[in-house]
């Protein structure tokens, strides 16, 4: 069976995963902000090391491929790409939102009838979200969503429990408080890649290395900086 190895960059925290055959064999991460393109290398040797396993080991690359922060996006695709043409082998795209869904059902018993909403912060009032069944069947679409009373409201309407969670969850709280949503505290972990990365490897299910590309949604914004210049 496949040893698979999983980078999760797409927000504040980076994380890396070592699964084979779709169970988590370890998962290691950093809280220290973003600085991804510093700590993730380290992990990842960390990991490998710290089971016994050498890159060499190694029959794939899964990686979050977004939405999220453009810049730790960039880092972590652009590791994968660099260890699959390196080691020659695949490389496989997992959603973030999918990703962080599935560590949200690897940890918390929904009850029938719930819809899970894993939130990415974006800018100002705005998130990346998709809705997911506890099954993890997309219910809707990947979105930019500019958070307001109404939102969600369909979604909310038809559901035993509408669950939110994610980074992205702060913005919500205090303009969706109907008695059907609840906010559960879910830190996204590479974790979430294992179970769809290895059906996708099952399935041959493969990125074109030289091509892929993180899903950004929205075009990266260049703000300048307010430091004097000299």
């Amino acid at each position: 069976m496949a040893l698979i190895l999983g980078i999760e960059t797409g927000t504040d925290i980076c994380s890396v995963s070592l699964s084979e055959g779709g169970r988590l064999i370890d998962v290691r991460g950093s809280t220290e902000g973003n600085d991804h393109a510093r700590r993730l290398a380290p992990l990842i040797d960390e990991i490998l090391a710290g089971n016994g396993r050498k890159p060499t080991d190694l029959g794939a690359v899964a990686v979050g491929s977004g939405p999220g922060s453009y810049t730790g996006l960039r880092i972590g695709v652009s590791t994968a790409k660099g260890l699959c043409y390196g080691l020659g082998i695949p490389l496989i795209g997992v959603g973030s939102l999918y990703s962080l869904a599935s560590v949200a059902l690897g940890s918390h018993a929904f009850p029938a009838g719930s819809l899970l909403c894993p939130m990415i912060d974006a800018r100002r009032m705005e998130v990346y979200a998709q809705v997911f069944d506890t099954s993890l069947e997309a219910r809707s679409d990947i979105g930019a969503h500019i958070i307001d009373s109404e939102s969600f409201g369909e979604f909310i309407d038809r559901s035993e429990r509408f669950v939110i969670f994610g980074n992205g969850a702060a913005k919500c709280r205090d303009l969706l408080r109907s008695p059907k949503v609840e906010y559960i505290e879910i830190l996204p972990s590479a974790a979430g890649l294992v179970t769809a990365a290895w059906e996708k490897y099952r399935a041959g299910r493969f990125e074109d290395t030289a091509y892929f590309e993180p899903f950004y949604l929205k075009d990266f914004i260049v703000t300048a900086s307010r430091k004097p210049l000299l």
